[in-house]
């Protein structure tokens, strides 16, 4: 999340941007690049695709950004618009259908696993790191997708709850419903992985 001087910062090249020096775009969104792509391909599982998203995102993006008031940060704006894209393109190809929250999320099915940032470290000997690193990417692509957007919104993006429940047209209530039910899956589906792979340890821990 963004400090007091990169707040400045964005809010200073966005007035440049749009007085002109349109060349400072690539510089207001150099930092959430990786951000926008891992949340493209979270939900399109297809890294072509994934990019062709998070390039249709940023276009969007530098073409409204006269609408962009700062009522929210310019990245949770940015995500939004990721995020409305990504369901755009699921809509149009019926790469995957819109999951159920009654879906059960063991059933079986090909799992691409999604491409996420290193969102908490893991203290586990590198091997098993890159293992366990796996294993929640996986588990995190096979949530239905009601639970993966808050999920990702919430414990990936750092969104605060108000901030994802806005962008996500949802009560605070109801998100936090949705991100309690997104952990238990997440743990539920990872705990005897874990098992196996060395002695049981805290590998990770939500607040």
């Amino acid at each position: 999340m963004p400090g007091s001087a990169e707040l400045r910062n964005e809010q200073h090249l966005i007035a440049s941007i749009l007085a002109g020096e349109t060349h400072l775009f690539h510089e207001l969104i150099r930092p959430y690049e990786r951000s926008v792509f891992a949340m493209a391909l979270s939900f399109l599982h297809n890294e072509a695709d994934a990019e062709d998203a998070a390039q249709e995102a940023f276009l969007k993006a530098f073409r409204n950004l006269a609408s962009f008031r700062g009522e929210a940060r310019f990245g949770t704006w940015l995500i939004s618009i990721t995020l409305n894209e990504a369901r755009s393109r699921i809509r149009r190809s019926k790469v995957m259908p819109t999951d159920s929250l009654d879906e059960d999320p063991e059933a079986p099915g090909h799992i691409s696993p999604a491409l996420l940032r290193d969102w908490r470290e893991v203290p586990l000997q590198a091997l098993e790191r890159q293992e366990v690193r796996l294993m929640l990417q996986e588990a995190i692509a096979a949530l239905p997708q009601n639970y993966r957007e808050v999920f990702l919104l919430r414990d990936v993006e750092e969104l605060s709850t108000n901030e994802a429940a806005e962008l996500l047209q949802i009560s605070v209530g109801a998100l936090k419903v949705r991100l309690h039910r997104s952990r238990i899956m997440l743990q539920k589906n990872l705990a005897p992985r874990l098992t196996q792979i060395g002695p049981k340890r805290r590998w990770f821990q939500w607040s």
